[in-house]
């Protein structure tokens, strides 16, 4: 079963039974040791985020957050799963963030309800086939050959969580929920939750057993739009991921094949445009449990078409420009002057019967404390990417999801798969997504190609880790452009005469891993960015 001559681990991969892409050579070979064995995608996209949770520790962990997309080939349909923990359920709590802020500086307050383990088993309930043990097998080993404190505690705890499974009677979905409420502390189960609550008590967080208790991964369609023949599916606003969908309705409306891949013209265009969708995002955006966004109106023809008269093909915008999607207006007011690369990594697996999933994992753990308490379950900053802006959609408040940068992408064509995403980056990853996606669908690069591109981006946006309650303050770089240093400088020279604040890069702007399903052959092509240090592996055709 576990032949590694039959794994082809890089940065790019191609099978027709098999491939993952993620962060480190580890987790992408913990999921493909999965499929190997006969799991299925769901099964190996959970062995390859606890693993990632080891190897990425820091980017993403235990107590982090992973929003997953996946197409199930059994039900022909596709499906997001908030993989996001929610703030805290206390109203006095609430209160004592509205008046002191959202604290940074690895300071416990920041973290949410940890949501991986639980994103975890309700992916395996619904779509997998094997044991969280299973799972959990490759994670625990590499635990075992770590050296730092949290190492041997999250072992311990990810072992209780088996034993309990080993221990329940019943059938697999029953199995795998008693491992998740042993986490949780759900019926009345206690250990891990109450060494989660301990070590929130201790360092002066607010998380109680209630909040754990209660928490659910929820399930949900994904927004959708058509471009170009394909559809483009994000998770909802509750991320920021629904901007891409935005970007790709103002930019349609235009020739990008005639401009030419990577023209100034063409980079021009997509980057007014993802300044003006980007707008709306910092806005309209948040946890649609709590607030009515306007989606169907942010996505309409008509808003479309008003606000893509916005955009000068010869001059770069300087200010935040939200619109009105209500009115429709393409202005909601007047401009308001108001990237580095995030704690977050990639997860992407395609299966030999057609199952597809995309997942970003993430957690930015601060650098103190790492001693996970004694769970050893480190945290997450991610309620800094919620504000206390009174009357903002994504103004903090009891059990709210945090609007996330977190931005898993599936694509159809014909109703059936054809390209997955994820990219690491905090606010530059649908901006790298986008990018990515016209490289193929624009231009026909395949996946080794996409991510190996030259890339652009802009931090003409509020900061998504910024909680300062005056939207204005966290507005990051005005008219900024960040370029590959590969772009060419005739490129560099017209775009700077637009009015674009040049800043040249010679790192990777983001970390992309990317997915092609060829539906005619059945081939699956997997790449990874081998200068951001993504890998991508692939099945032996003959397993």
């Amino acid at each position: 079963m576990n032949n590694d001559n039959k794994l082809k681990i890089g940065w790019q991969a191609a099978s027709r039974v098999g491939v993952v892409a993620a962060g480190s050579t580890e987790a992408a070979a913990a999921g493909i040791r999965i499929l190997e064995g006969g799991g299925n995608a769901a099964d190996a996209a959970v062995a390859t985020i606890l693993a990632l949770c080891v190897t990425d520790h820091g980017q993403c962990s235990i107590g982090g957050e992973v929003p997953l997309m996946i197409y199930d080939a059994n039900s022909r349909q596709t499906k997001t799963l908030s993989g996001q923990g929610r703030a805290p359920l206390s109203q006095t709590a609430i209160d004592w963030y509205l008046e002191h802020g959202i604290p940074g500086d690895g300071d416990i307050k920041m973290a949410p309800v940890p949501s991986v383990v639980d994103l975890c088993t309700t992916t395996m309930q619904l779509y997998g086939t094997i044991s969280f043990g299973t799972a959990a097998a490759a994670a625990i080993q590499l635990l075992d050959q770590g050296k730092e404190p949290w190492m041997p505690k999250l072992a311990l705890t990810l072992r209780k969580m088996v034993s309990e499974e080993e221990a329940t009677p019943g059938s697999r979905k029953d199995k795998l929920q008693a491992a998740s409420d042993l986490f949780y502390g759900r019926h009345g189960k206690n250990g891990i939750a109450d060494q989660l609550v301990a070590d929130y008590v201790e360092k002066g967080g607010f998380l109680r057993r209630d909040d754990l208790a209660s928490h659910r991964t929820r399930i949900e369609d994904p927004v959708t739009v058509s471009y170009k023949g394909y559809t483009i599916c994000k998770c909802g606003p509750w991320t920021q991921g629904p901007y891409l969908c935005q970007t790709l309705r103002l930019i349609e409306g235009y020739d990008l094949q005639e401009m030419g891949a990577l023209s100034a013209d063409y980079i021009h265009l997509v980057i007014e445009a993802l300044k003006l969708a980007m707008a709306d995002r910092d806005e309209y955006y948040g946890d649609p449990d709590f607030v009515d966004v306007p989606l169907k109106a942010l996505l309409s023809d008509t808003y479309t078409g008003i606000r893509r008269e916005l955009i000068d093909l010869k001059q770069a915008s300087q200010d935040a420009r939200p619109g009105d999607p209500y009115g429709p207006r393409p202005l909601k007011g007047p401009g308001v002057f108001s990237p580095g690369v995030g704690g977050t990594t990639t997860c992407l697996v395609a299966d030999r019967w057609g199952n597809v999933i995309a997942a970003t994992p993430s957690a930015n753990v601060p650098d103190h404390p790492r001693d996970g308490g004694e769970a050893g379950v480190t945290m997450s900053n991610r309620l800094l990417s919620l504000n206390t802006t009174p009357g903002h959609p994504n103004c903090i408040q009891a059990g709210k999801r945090p609007r996330i940068t977190l931005t898993p992408t599936l694509v159809l064509r014909d109703e059936l798969p054809a390209m997955a995403l994820s990219v690491a980056g905090g606010d530059l990853q649908d901006q790298v997504t986008l990018g990515l996606l016209l490289n193929a669908i624009e231009f026909g690069l395949d996946p080794a190609a996409c991510v190996t591109a030259p890339r652009f981006a802009t931090a003409h946006h509020q900061d998504s880790f910024d909680p300062n309650p005056i939207r204005s303050k966290t507005f990051i770089r005005p008219g900024s452009l960040n370029l590959s240093d590969s772009i060419s400088q005739n490129v560099q020279d017209d775009l700077a005469s637009r009015g674009h604040q040049l800043e040249i890069q010679t790192e990777p702007i983001g970390r992309p891993v990317m997915l092609l399903v060829d539906q005619e052959s059945g081939l699956l092509k997997a790449a990874g960015d081998p200068a951001a240090g993504r890998h991508a592996a692939g099945l032996d055709d003959s397993i």
